[in-house]
């Protein structure tokens, strides 16, 4: 058949615009049972304590209290609440309920109760007798420390990732290519500084929130707003040591996640209440407990030593990165690879590179999944570290990258020796210096009355899924009259694959988008998917979707022939119809969809898997211009300019919304989300009154445009676009106050207090 491309590349609305702007319920709060049970979780006031009696006696005696449940009650099977593919390299460190509390918020009890009344009068009521323990808080001390996070012998990590409770260790390991020592030791110019990034809340307006119901053949059916709900099913079932064949997971529309519904930070307080009780349950978490007991970003801290000859040509790039993943292991030793596989390979033409790094547990709250994962965080710091190479070198810092930056074709060693089969962040960066107008900007212009406007650059990378670990799936099914029903297991948590895999679809069956009706996630007829994380649905589902559309045709045409009277070979399909070769006979989809519905022995129906030995990488340039106000410090972001090569943009309007908000994100991360801790270890910024996150009016003008690629492995060309979009932002605003005051800021966020104190040490 030929296909025409009718939708893919195109802006088409996404199919459940109309249900969300006409405030339709379809979040899960919105479609729980009346009769749920109300279940809250009683929280540590210490960092590291053990329980040594919990009274709940005068609380369980409160009206309408029906459980409290507390260690001794739930199973003592450690588990992560990681979401990702077994065997989870994050550590079994978690139960339900333990005895030791390793942070200010960790869970103590379990309530559940008729009304939120009942069940907050029971929270104040419960008597904890705390054997108070000193923390470890610094996650510089962490590792060897005397103090143990988790100190049990039934802790367990199932991967070699270098992981050791005895010596507070997640994770620890080295990568390297080349003698990096004695290539830094020639360079005419070495960098060396220390970068930290903070630990970002996600602050996706749907908190984490699950109900929880029994069948009435005896299973546990969880409805959650996840981003992986085939990885809940095995971790609930895990949890709560029942067979996972007791346990189905429904995916609502999701209300936001950005990486933090990868943990499974809500899901078994209802899960078990209702295993335990047989009665509906759910759980809502308060924008609180979002703060202070979720799966933030992981703070880091990164090394860098960077070498360069006297004409600007990087030779080497060393990279140490100390990971603070708090009190449990979830996304640990994941995350910090990507600090340095996601940032080293954008400079091809150094000779070696070493990559180092240790995750440490703390008495923190427990870090986890993040848009950018680890990547935006060692973007950070190389990319700043090669402004400030740029600097020092008195050169262009665009130069200086098109100088050193990798190009198609170019083998990356840093990033598991892949080649860039698609890349055009060189033309990112034609476009990006084009329309910040950048030879007439940079390095910077005094406005006069104390204020001076700036510009700075980044570039970054990510990846399109976990290559040779993740799998997307899809079934597609013919109806009568010929319309298509698209299952898939990937969870849309409103970044629009419901309709871009739509979009895919009707273009490899040449048939009209509405065409496809698209089935949410249930794990009991859902196919196999990983889940929407690591950059993976466009890339690994859509190409799942191809796969899948070409077997469907394949019997569509078979049925279609078997009622023409023909064979295979005399017959061709066009969308609509199925038609012999030499014009004599046809038969449209609609009476195939019809006839199939009696006397048939073959099933309108396809599933098929999709993975890859590859993880294609998208990239980006980003531009920043900045007005900084040299009396106070203040900084005013005036102009973000950013480029994207993600492959085919397969919906130009997703793509776009894709990364404007991703860059908004980067630029909160940058300017204005802090994490602080009191010396007890409690969260200061505890509600958006405290943890600020940017407004509209905040990030100033963003401008997109996309640098098109064609990726051979991807659907219809297409890479990622997800995660790399956010990546930008912090190095780059970070070189455009450097060139406006002379101080550079490695500490997130760039304040002005920082800034201004920076320029009174320089004065």
């Amino acid at each position: 058949m030929d296909r025409t491309v009718r939708y893919v590349g195109s802006p088409v609305p996404k199919k459940d615009s109309m249900a969300l702007v006409t405030g339709k319920p379809v979040y899960t709060d919105d479609i729980a049972p009346a009769d749920c049970l109300v279940v809250k979780v009683l929280r540590s006031p210490y960092a590291h304590a053990l329980i040594d009696e919990i009274h709940t006696e005068t609380a369980g005696k409160v009206p309408g209290i029906v459980s409290i449940l507390t260690w001794k009650d739930v199973p003592k099977k450690r588990f992560t609440m990681a979401g990702q593919t077994y065997p989870e390299p994050s550590p079994y460190d978690r139960l339900i309920l333990d005895r030791r509390v390793r942070f200010v918020g960790d869970a103590v009890a379990i309530v559940a109760g008729e009304t939120e009344e009942a069940v907050d009068k029971a929270l104040k009521l419960i008597k904890v007798n705390y054997q108070v323990l000193t923390p470890v808080l610094d996650f510089r001390t962490a590792k060897d420390n005397e103090i143990l996070v988790h100190p049990e012998d039934t802790w367990q990590s199932l991967c070699p990732v270098g992981a050791d409770n005895r010596r507070n260790l997640v994770a620890s390991g080295v990568d390297s290519h080349g003698d990096v020592d004695a290539v830094l030791a020639g360079c005419d110019y070495v960098i060396e500084e220390t970068y930290h990034t903070k630990a970002n809340q996600q602050a996706m307006m749907e908190t984490f929130r699950t109900f929880t119901t029994m069948d009435p053949y005896g299973r546990l059916v969880v409805t959650a707003s996840t981003q992986v709900p085939f990885h809940v099913r095995r971790i609930i079932a895990h949890a709560l040591d029942i067979p996972k064949a007791k346990v189905r997971v429904i995916k609502p529309r999701i209300g936001g996640g950005f990486g933090a519904k990868q943990t499974v930070v809500a899901e078994v307080y209802p899960a078990i209440v209702t295993w335990l009780t047989g009665r509906p349950a759910k759980i809502i978490y308060s924008r609180y407990e979002s703060q202070i007991a979720s799966s933030p970003r992981h703070e880091m801290e990164l090394k860098v030593r960077l070498g360069a000859d006297k004409n600007g040509i990087i030779k080497a790039i060393d990279l140490y990165t100390l990971s603070n993943s708090g009190a449990f292991g979830e996304h640990g030793p994941t995350t910090v690879g990507l600090s340095g596989h996601k940032s080293i390979p954008l400079y091809a033409k150094a000779e070696a590179f070493r990559f180092a790094y240790d995750v440490v547990y703390t008495n923190r709250m427990s870090a986890g999944a993040y848009r950018g994962y680890g990547a935006t965080q060692g973007l950070f710091a190389v990319e700043s570290a090669v402004n400030e190479l740029a600097d020092r070198l008195h050169m262009d810092p665009v130069k200086l990258r098109e100088l050193n930056m990798v190009r198609e074709g170019d083998v990356m060693p840093a990033y598991y020796g892949e080649t860039a089969g698609s890349c055009a962040l060189d033309r990112c960066m034609a476009r990006a210096k084009e329309m910040m107008d950048w030879d007439k900007k940079f390095p910077a212009r005094d406005m006069g009355n104390g204020k001076v406007r700036a510009v700075g650059v980044a570039m970054s990378m990510q990846g399109s899924a976990i290559s040779g670990v993740d799998v997307g799936s899809v079934t597609l099914k013919l109806n009568d009259d010929g319309f298509y029903s698209l299952m898939i297991g990937a969870a849309d948590m409103g970044t629009g694959c419901d309709t871009t895999l739509a979009q895919i679809a009707a273009d490899c069956l040449c048939c009209d988008l509405d065409n496809i009706i698209v089935h949410g996630v249930d794990t009991d007829v859902s196919p196999y998917d990983s889940g929407s994380y690591a950059s993976s649905t466009a890339y690994l589902t859509g190409g799942a979707v191809v796969k899948t559309c070409d077997t469907m045709i394949k019997k569509i045409m078979e049925k279609g022939a078997e009622y023409l009277g023909a064979s295979m070979e005399e017959v061709d399909f066009d969308g609509k119809r199925v038609y012999c070769l030499d014009g004599s006979r046809e038969i449209s989809l609609r009476d195939i969809g019809n006839q199939a519905m009696c006397n048939n022995g073959l099933a309108l129906e396809a599933t098929e898997s999709n993975t890859s030995p590859v993880s294609p990488p998208p990239f980006m340039v980003g531009m920043a211009e900045v007005e900084v106000d040299m009396e106070t410090g203040k900084t005013e972001l005036l102009d973000y300019v950013a480029v994207v090569d993600c492959g085919t943009p397969l919906n130009p309007n997703i793509a776009r919304v894709q990364t404007e908000g991703g860059l908004s994100q980067g630029i909160g991360m940058a300017m204005y989300e802090d994490v602080t801790y009191s010396a007890q270890g409690r969260v200061l910024e505890d509600s958006f009154m405290q943890y600020k996150i940017p407004t509209r009016q905040d990030v100033g003008t963003i401008r997109v445009e996309f640098e098109s690629s064609y990726e051979k492995t991807g659907p219809f060309g297409a890479k990622s676009i997800g995660e790399v979009v956010i990546n930008t932002p912090s190095p780059a605003i970070a070189s455009a106050v450097a060139h406006a005051t002379g101080v550079y800021v490695r500490e997130l966020p760039i304040t002005p207090e920082k800034i201004y104190k920076g320029m009174v040490e320089h004065s």
